[in-house]
């Protein structure tokens, strides 16, 4: 699928977003030891730090053979996934350990390791070298069949508190196990109101169907926790005053989503992964009023739906519906309420009646996802609808407009809610 131009955020563009993030945020960008420490004081899930080596005095007082195991090795100040050494097990009866490919490694290796670190090697930025000794975070079930000797991640695209894009990133053996497209991982970008995989890219470039040399197709893949996923990421945004960055997440198999790190210069090729413009996303949520990572998660996924995904998810072929038809409509107290729907292709986005919706409980100005210029009603409310048509769930944004008011019908379906049916105007609904 080929993305628009007009949609691309090119490096440029990106640095315009970036400027609008304050001086203070950036620290966390920069420095991982302060980002655990500002996740800690908001109760935000991130691994635990077994050791922090900031001198060569520092290092002699480690204690290898005790730490943890597996456990990883990381600068602090490190990008791209440089110098990073994962330690998967100690081997029995030995003061050996083994690491994700399976060398095997003394502690006088590792401390040779840091003393690289240390020397700045592998450091990105700053001139204050530190190391990272963490717990290594076991790869979630669901995902760990699809990855090379590794955990796979989740970067999450973060503006105005809103989750705007994400991908999955999957260890290769091209890779060495880490989930690092520069170094050949692959990388799935997910719808944002499913959490399921849609489209995949190997490295930066090679768009693909398929895992390398498997039948595996990249599409179709769930992901765990997904709206815990995406509220993790906003908290973490806020907590760090970013307006725009990109949050790098584990899920961890019994604790959920924890974050790996914060980048204040998400990498773009999110954007090949889920053949999609950032761009245009990004002016979508501009401005919003969003009170918080809840509602910045609903905001997400009413704007950003994919409809390849449910038909991924549903897999029921297509039906055939009338331009008129009888639905069934959750109340306030998850009641089913029926009423008569429009189907309307000519919109973009359904409405529902201001009447309508107030007798359901769902206009609460306290709680919508956003206002809405309409060009003879001014500024209208977009509140979040739960329906069902011939027996498909759909959880959409509706606009909610007095104009329906006086009609027999109280909703208008827009093309955006009719994936996966086809309209057949000849015929009418009983």
């Amino acid at each position: 699928m080929a993305i628009k131009p007009s949609h691309i955020l090119g490096m440029n563009s990106r640095n315009s977003y970036t400027k609008l993030n304050p001086g203070a945020s950036k620290q966390f960008g920069f420095s991982k030891i302060k980002t655990k420490r500002l996740l800690d004081e908001h109760g935000i899930q991130t691994a635990q730090v077994y050791q922090i080596i900031a001198t060569h005095r520092d290092l002699e007082e480690v204690d290898w053979l005790n730490m943890p195991t597996p456990f990883v090795v990381k600068p602090a100040s490190g990008s791209a996934g440089k110098g990073i050494l994962l330690i998967k097990e100690r081997l029995q009866n030995a003061e050996k350990f083994r690491d994700s490919q399976g060398t095997v490694l003394t502690p006088e290796d590792l401390e040779r390791h840091v003393e690289n670190i240390l020397d700045g090697e592998f450091s990105t930025w700053g001139t204050s070298h530190q190391a990272i000794v963490e717990e290594m975070i076991p790869p979630h079930p669901a995902l760990a069949k699809y990855s090379y000797k590794g955990t796979p991640d989740i970067r999450v695209v973060v503006f105005n508190s809103v989750p705007v894009m994400a991908m999955a990133r999957i260890p290769t053996k091209e890779s060495e196990g880490k989930a690092n497209l520069d170094k050949g991982a692959i990388g799935l970008g997910i719808d944002m109101a499913t959490g399921v995989t849609i489209h995949g890219i190997y490295g930066k470039a090679e768009h693909i169907a398929h895992f390398p040399g498997s039948k595996k197709k990249v599409n179709g893949i769930l992901i765990p926790r997904w709206n815990d996923v995406l509220e993790t990421a906003v908290k973490a945004a806020n907590a760090a005053g970013y307006h725009f960055m990109g949050a790098d997440l584990f899920i961890h198999p019994d604790k959920g989503p924890m974050i790996v790190e914060l980048n204040g210069f998400p990498g773009l090729s999110i954007q090949l992964a889920n053949a999609a413009g950032l761009k245009r996303r990004l002016e979508r949520v501009e401005g919003l009023d969003v009170r918080d990572a809840k509602h910045g998660v609903k905001i997400a996924q009413a704007l950003f739906a994919e409809s390849f995904a449910d038909k991924i998810l549903a897999e029921r072929g297509m039906k055939i519906i009338t331009t008129r038809e009888i639905v069934d409509v959750i109340d306030e107290n998850k009641k089913r309420q029926s009423a008569l729907a429009l189907v309307s292709t000519a919109r973009f986005r359904s409405a529902i009646s201001q009447k309508f919706a107030e007798e359901l409980g769902l206009v609460d100005f306290e709680d919508l996802l956003w206002q809405q210029q309409e060009s003879l009603e001014g500024k209208v409310p977009v509140v979040e609808v739960t329906l069902y048509l011939d027996g498909q769930k759909i959880k959409t944004a509706m606009v909610v407009t007095k104009r329906l008011n006086s009609t027999k019908h109280n909703i208008e379906l827009g093309r955006i809610d009719l994936q996966g049916f086809v309209v057949n105007p000849s015929e009418e609904s009983e």
